[in-house]
């Protein structure tokens, strides 16, 4: 693995620990996820011990330990969502991608979250595709949304 980017990632920052979360953003930004060679890189460079660096990049959410997809998919499954066919939306996403919640497809291309809500219940059941919201989701629309990404990616338009 190529650490170059840390090192400039923690320059930039001047080797400060308080710059750790910031640093850490950057190097997922970089990787789309926190590899082991970089967090151990980066406590060096700042002089911690390793364990502190996991302490942070398991406490918050935001980042991720193991590599993630190109794609990532966010399915609500609160109340409204839920209750609006949320259940029946996650089983057609898993069976269309071969990948539980908190998995990445075997070649990265999407991450599978779910989340307890996301905020735009009145347009429930939601599914959040690259930052992207799509509102009234049924599963049949939540195949051809992850169909449509894999037709751009081989290049086939419809």
């Amino acid at each position: 693995m190529d650490l170059k980017p840390v090192d400039l990632i923690v320059d930039k920052y001047q080797e400060k620990r308080t710059a750790l979360i910031s640093i850490l953003h950057d190097v997922q930004d970089k990787y789309k996820y926190l590899p082991e060679e970089a967090l151990r890189m980066v406590a060096s460079r700042l002089r911690m011990d390793i364990n502190e660096i996991y302490g942070v990049a398991t406490f918050y959410k935001s980042f991720s330990l193991v590599p993630k997809g190109k794609h990532s998919i966010t399915l609500c499954m609160g109340t409204a969502c839920h209750v609006r066919g949320g259940p029946k939306i996650l089983r057609e996403l898993k069976s269309v991608l071969h990948i539980e919640p908190g998995q990445t497809t075997s070649d990265r291309q999407f991450s599978l979250n779910v989340v307890n809500c996301l905020g735009v219940c009145a347009i429930g059941p939601v599914m959040m595709v690259d930052k992207r919201f799509y509102g009234e989701m049924s599963p049949l629309r939540a195949r051809k949304i992850i169909e449509t990404i894999n037709k751009k990616r081989s290049g086939v338009e419809s």
